[in-house]
């Protein structure tokens, strides 16, 4: 097993992702979407070691299809000024990957992120997306101040190599990635002139970028609902309303992923807040997602979210154990937490 990568690595990791922003090109959202596909490829794909990560085109094109589906909607402002439209991802004409993935949705309307997989049609979408992401952020993202940096990746055939501790780094420092890469993804959008007409004030542009809508949401619920009940997760209690909850929280992984939701008492989910949760709950919420994987993926398919129990599995597993190496604590109910220790890990043997 290669061993990680020293603090002064990991520090020089942060240092490059830094110089990144300050000093890269960015005339479209493209690398903002690489930047997150990678780090949420390393979450579910890597190890904590300090091997280098083969990742292929089609895994990474799949991401982008997903980070910009929600996107290729209508934007719709609050801002009586405002008219409804797709967001340009460019400074220049519409990004030629977004133009694909609106062609796709239009030829088949009723088409949502999961169900869009099942298609005929979605290989063809899969290729021309990844042939622009060949040609253009992956090509370009390592530019810095007018050189070209490789620590990240290099390129192999129909894929590219994470350079040694570079999955490592993602990994642990994935919520900060995303953070850095979102922020700035808005703030493009945000000074991309042909937007202007779209956003008005745009104070919800975020939550429309990235998160899961009000209306899949309530798909969800009701979906959970009937799967495990009324009853909070968290406390057994019956609830009338209940708020749909991250059981990895949003704050460590923010992709809303169908096995990842249940349904928690709307204190228990203030309370719970950003934590992650006990080992009982974690043995529970293990045990859900293995006995109702299939009703899980079919919720999915109705919310037009993605659902897949591998994934999950593995960002928990991560989750847990960045937690553990560095002596956090988790959430078992109000006012209650505990150490999370290496039996939480056995859990996901």
């Amino acid at each position: 097993m290669t061993p990680p990568p020293t603090p002064e690595a990991q520090l020089a990791f942060l240092s490059k992702i830094q110089r990144l922003f300050a000093e890269g090109d960015f005339t479209a959202t493209y690398k903002f979407a690489l930047l997150i596909s990678l780090a949420d490829l390393a979450v579910e794909r890597g190890r904590d070691d300090g091997a280098p990560l083969a990742l292929t085109m089609p895994s990474i094109s799949a991401k982008f299809i997903e980070l910009y589906w929600q996107q290729t909607a209508p934007y719709s402002s609050a801002h009586a000024a405002a008219t409804p439209g797709v967001l340009a991802q460019n400074v220049g004409k519409q990004a030629a990957a977004v133009s694909a993935i609106v062609q796709f949705r239009q030829l088949h309307p009723g088409a949502t992120v999961q169900s869009a997989r099942s298609h005929p049609g979605y290989d063809r979408l899969l290729r021309d997306v990844a042939r622009t992401v060949a040609d253009q952020p992956v090509r370009y993202l390592q530019n810095l101040g007018g050189t070209t940096e490789p620590f990240l990746y290099v390129r192999a055939r129909d894929a590219i190599l994470l350079q040694p501790g570079v999955a490592y780094c993602l990994r642990r420092f994935q919520p900060l990635v995303q953070q850095l890469a979102r922020s700035h993804w808005i703030g493009h959008l945000k000074r991309n002139q042909r937007n202007i007409k779209l956003l008005g004030q745009a104070d919800d542009l975020e939550s429309f970028l990235f998160e899961a809508s009000r209306q899949a949401l309530s798909i969800v619920s009701a979906g959970l609902r009937k799967l495990v009940g009324g009853n909070c997760f968290y406390c057994g209690s019956r609830v009338a309303e209940a708020d749909v909850d991250h059981f990895v929280p949003f704050s460590q992984y923010p992709r809303d992923l169908v096995h990842n939701f249940v349904l928690a008492h709307p204190a228990c989910n203030r309370s719970k807040s950003d934590m992650l949760a006990a080992r009982k709950h974690l043995e529970r919420w293990l045990a859900q997602i293995a006995d109702h994987d299939d009703d899980l993926q079919e919720i999915g398919a109705d919310a037009g979210l993605p659902a897949d129990r591998g994934t999950c599995h593995a960002v928990a597993r991560w989750s847990y154990s960045n937690a553990a190496s560095s002596g956090a604590r988790a959430w078992v109910r109000p006012r209650e937490f505990e150490a999370v220790d290496g039996a939480y890990m056995e859990r996901f043997a």
